[in-house]
């Protein structure tokens, strides 16, 4: 038999670099919130939640109500790109329907 070369190992005092876990970040999230105005019909606000935001519509008609009694509600929290996709869907349905209903994200 050959002679094979040991293999080298490192000293006790040797500074290796540990292996860390990375754990992925969230991404930021984004509130997506129904202002009230004075023309938009509540069936249309609800049937908009029931679409755009998978509400049933029990939670589609209670966060109309608050849009309605409070000025402003939350529809659903997610992701910034997720969020600005929902508002541009309220927002153009609601210009289809010719409806001034009016949608905005803010940082959660």
């Amino acid at each position: 038999m050959a002679n094979l070369p040991k293999t080298a190992k490192p000293a006790d005092n040797d500074t290796a670099l540990k292996p860390e876990v990375v754990k992925p970040k969230l991404p930021p999230m984004f509130k997506v919130l129904l202002l009230n105005d004075d023309y938009t019909p509540m069936e249309f606000v609800v049937e908009c939640i029931e679409r755009f935001f998978n509400k049933s519509r029990e939670q589609a008609t209670q966060i109309m109500l608050k849009v309605h009694t409070e000025g402003i509600a939350v529809c659903g929290v997610y992701p910034q790109d997720i969020a600005e996709t929902k508002m541009n869907q309220v927002l153009s349905f609601a210009n289809e329907q010719q409806h001034p209903l009016q949608c905005a994200v803010e940082p959660a």
